[in-house]
């Protein structure tokens, strides 16, 4: 069990434990589900406090500008005041009587309305009779400012009707962008509608397309219910939904609908097509003036762009037009029971992927496509007016994979180390690497794939052990012999080398293995390790000595044969009996060199090596050349040394 787990288990206690573990059917997927549970339960934790809502927005504004633009709304015009109009007329804020001028000349030319998104609270002279005088015409929609208190509120033009009065108040999400078109909203006193639903229902009451209210307060315009926008509906947490919201559809990032300047107007040089029947906006888009807002087109590759309020205002306008009369409807959102299965499903996708998969690189390629599907299917609902998490479930099927992962790798680590320590008992730590780094392939085949290495064997032997097994009990022999091997075995893995086997009182060594060497300086650097292993082990026997005859014990006298060549390593026997197998000529000639001439031996140990290991050996010990030997099976000679010591600098 991982130590996280180690951690919730004895934190709980056995008890706790058990109780909370005791519906899960499968043992096995007991940690998966544990997983699952937590991360799930965090992540919608989260999500309920509203740490998502940011990401769940930026993804809103991406499928935004991801969207085909349908192209300018035929049923609006645009009239824009422009700094180059500002220029030209020569005065800011523009008179009242060049506003009565505009209005006049749009409405000789027969629109369905007139919005003014123009403040005009108190007289700008002159022509403030003859701007009253055009605001009669029941064609115009004057605007009004509610603000957030009384103190903010700026008043519509004196003597129109209510009807004919919408606000323009923008509410922007936290983030400071424009996402939300607010219908009406009240005071406890009165209910005020916006500037765009004032304009959109003056064309359909134009069109006689009949709008009534449903049993809970909702817009019903040619059987299209314009549901109310809820705090948590969709992406949104934790937003104000005060009044009556729905989700703004924007429909353009590059032209919401015809435009014309208020310059044309005035001089009468606009198409009539482009004015009878519209509804025709009035307002400021010159940026000196700032009426601008942020929109989820603005956090584009051009750059923040921020949009004029009366474009917004058009945008709003269009929105309800064609959720009515194109048959596009309104955004519609999944109950939050709904959302909460939605992301848990994915949550639990993530999971099992990890779990199963045992390639990182499939992992991550699955994961990718999941998360592909995922962001395909969510941008095809918002393709049909759905607005569903995406965030949320995309984060709870990476992160539970990665927890899933993270818990796989702690676990095979732990197995690892339990392994690599019992299989460490029974064989050198680097096999025991070499065993768990191949055990897939092991596992399949059950065997270690054979390869072919060049190494430095090393064979030692005790002179003279048959005779002192013949004089001592054998339970005294094993613990002499164990003291022995123990030394020489210290020694081999100082020098980083591999024991291959005790062969009695003798010992297979092999220095570049289980990872193939594949440099002659590599090569070179074994071999010198493993003349060095031979003479650490040799300066050592006197010392053992001296303590086994002072127990009563027999001195040991020792012989080594050093080759280095070509071998070939791997798996060795079969199914019911397998062993890290070392073998190969240079194996024998190592056997041969130790077993070479026994009765030229004049200290404790006695190093022989081969020319072949001498090559190697750049010059930094001291030999003494035997000549060509005859080796026992071997039809030719062998050069022969037998190594004294270092070489003192």
């Amino acid at each position: 069990m991982p130590k996280f787990f180690n951690r919730i288990y004895h934190k709980l206690g056995e008890g706790r434990w058990k109780n909370l573990t005791y519906f899960f059917p499968f043992p096995d997927l007991q940690p998966l589900a544990i997983i699952w549970i937590v991360v799930t339960g965090t992540l919608l934790g989260v999500r309920h406090l509203g740490g998502l809502q940011p990401l769940e927005l930026n993804a809103y504004d991406l499928m935004v500008q991801l969207r085909p633009d349908p192209g300018p709304d035929p049923r609006l015009l645009i009239v824009e005041v422009t700094d180059p109009d500002i220029n030209t007329i020569e005065k800011w804020p523009l008179s009242d009587r060049v506003l009565a001028k505009a209005i006049a000349e749009i409405a000789r030319l027969e629109p369905t309305a007139i919005g003014l998104d123009i403040i005009r609270d108190i007289p700008y002279e002159p022509g403030n009779a003859e701007l009253a005088t055009q605001l009669k015409n029941p064609k115009v929609f004057p605007i009004t400012f509610i603000g957030t208190s009384k103190y903010d509120r700026v008043q519509p033009p004196p003597n129109i009707p209510d009807q004919r009065v919408g606000f323009n108040d923008l509410y922007l999400d936290p983030d400071g962008i424009l996402r939300r078109n607010v219908i009406s909203i009240g005071d406890g006193k009165k209910t005020f509608y916006s500037f765009p639903s004032r304009l959109a229902f003056a064309y359909f009451d134009s069109r006689k397309i009949e709008s009534k209210g449903t049993k809970n307060n909702e817009f019903l315009v040619n059987k299209i219910v314009f549901s109310k926008l809820r705090s948590n509906s969709g992406g949104y947490q934790n937003i104000p939904a005060q009044g009556y919201q729905i989700l703004l559809n924007y429909r353009s990032a590059k032209k919401i609908a015809e435009t014309v300047t208020i310059t044309q107007v005035l001089q009468g040089k606009v198409d009539p097509k482009l004015v009878k029947g519209k509804i025709v906006l009035i307002g400021v888009t010159a940026p000196t003036v700032k009426d601008i807002f942020s929109t989820p087109y603005s956090a584009t590759k051009n750059g923040n762009i921020p949009t004029p309020g009366v474009l917004i205002h058009a945008t709003a306008t269009s929105h309800i037009l064609s959720a009515v009369l194109d048959g596009k409807g309104l955004f519609w959102y999944w109950d939050e029971w709904h959302e909460i299965l939605w992301i848990a499903v994915w949550s639990a996708v993530g999971g099992c992927l990890a779990w199963r998969l045992e390639k990182s690189l499939n992992l991550i390629a699955i994961a990718i496509a999941a998360c592909g599907s995922l962001f395909g299917f969510t941008f095809f609902l918002f393709m049909q007016q759905g607005w569903i998490p995406l965030m949320a479930p995309t984060l709870g099927l990476l992160i539970t994979a990665g927890v899933a992962v993270t818990y796989k790798y702690e676990q095979s680590r732990q197995q690892q180390g339990i392994v690599m320590k019992l299989l460490g008992q029974q064989t050198s730590p680097a096999i025991a690497n070499a065993l768990w780094k191949e055990r897939v392939h092991l596992l399949e085949s059950g065997l270690l794939p054979g390869q072919k290495v060049t190494a430095t064997i090393v064979l030692t032997d005790l002179q003279g052990f048959s005779t002192i097994s013949e004089k001592l009990p054998p339970e005294v022999v094993m613990s002499w012999l164990n003291e022995y091997l123990s030394a020489m075995a210290q020694e081999v893995q100082a020098h980083q080398g591999v024991i291959n086997k005790f062969t009695g009182d003798g010992m297979l060594a092999v220095f570049g293995v289980p990872i193939p060497r594949t440099t002659p300086e590599e090569i070179a650097e074994d071999a010198r390790l493993a003349v060095s292993c031979a003479l650490a082990i040799s300066s050592r026997l006197p010392e053992m000595n001296q303590n086994w005859l002072t127990r009563g014990l027999p001195a040991a006298k020792m012989r080594v044969g050093i080759f280095t060549g070509p071998v070939m390593v791997g798996s060795l026997g079969g199914t019911t009996r397998l062993e890290y197998g070392v073998i190969g000529d240079s194996v024998n000639i190592a056997s041969r060199l130790e077993s070479c001439e026994k009765d030229r031996q004049e200290g404790t140990c006695r190093i022989l090596i081969a020319e072949e290991t001498f090559l190697h050996l750049a010059d930094k010990f001291e030999v003494e050349s035997w000549g060509l030997l005859p080796l026992k099976g071997r039809e030719q000679k062998v050069n022969v040394y037998r190594i004294l010591g270092r070489k003192k600098k």
